[in-house]
């Protein structure tokens, strides 16, 4: 599971085994579940909510997906790294 940063305690993730998925990241408080929060990133560069099973409030959320825009290309290159046999795909 790689872990790609940390913000006012949220992780944001991706599991090494995504079942051939389009390009997201999860986010949660504490321990890593399989039922977070999900972000879709987006052929254009931003990012879009899939859900917010974390129930994370809405200003907290905002700034964690300005921070995923802003860290678009760090989190493209990590994908890859642990997706190298899969071609990347984007839900939009």
């Amino acid at each position: 599971m790689p872990s790609l940063f940390e913000l006012f305690g949220y992780k944001v993730f991706f599991w090494s085994n995504e079942n051939d998925e389009p390009i997201h990241v999860h986010i949660v408080k504490g321990k890593p579940i399989a039922n977070s929060t999900k972000i879709w990133l987006t052929k254009a560069g931003g990012c879009m909510v899939a859900n917010n099973n974390s129930k994370i409030p809405e200003k907290d959320l905002r700034e964690l997906l300005d921070t995923i825009t802003s860290n678009y290309f760090v989190i493209v290159a990590e994908w890859k790294k642990h997706h190298a046999d899969k071609d990347i795909k984007f839900y939009c």
